[in-house]
């Protein structure tokens, strides 16, 4: 299942050792699913991730999140955006993670956002789940 994860996700695994975002960037790193990044994507993961606020509750150092990103980025199917959707969304950095999705092909987007996306989700045929249940869709394959 070709899957993009919204940085919300990896908020949440790198806030919390327990529960389904970790255990699914836990899978991520173990390559059992395809995982699809884009740069500027990935950015944003950096972006995000290396804010204060989730490195002191974390216990990281920007440094840990730098080895997290690029164990990422080389285990992750790259995505070049063929072609822009933007403005989509309300949130320009939400456009982002569906271009990622759209242009990669992917089978979901998986977010705690399911709000924002799902109008925008169906029309391409992209289902919008949460970490919670992309992960049942993972046990049952």
């Amino acid at each position: 299942m070709r899957t993009v994860l919204d940085t919300d996700v990896l908020v949440a695994a790198i806030r919390s050792d327990q529960g389904a975002s970790r255990e699914l960037v836990e899978l991520a790193l173990e390559e059992a699913y395809p995982l699809l990044l884009s740069v500027p994507l990935i950015l944003e993961y950096e972006s995000v991730l290396t804010r204060a606020e989730h490195l002191e509750v974390a216990g990281l150092t920007a440094g840990d999140i730098g080895i997290l990103l690029d164990a990422l980025v080389s285990l992750s199917e790259p995505v070049k955006f063929s072609f822009r959707w933007r403005p989509i969304l309300t949130d320009p950095e939400d456009d982002m993670v569906l271009e990622t999705a759209v242009n990669g092909s992917a089978h979901a987007l998986v977010t705690f956002n399911q709000r924002h996306f799902a109008k925008a989700a169906k029309a391409f045929a992209l289902e919008v789940l949460t970490p919670g249940q992309t992960l049942q869709l993972l046990r049952s394959r």
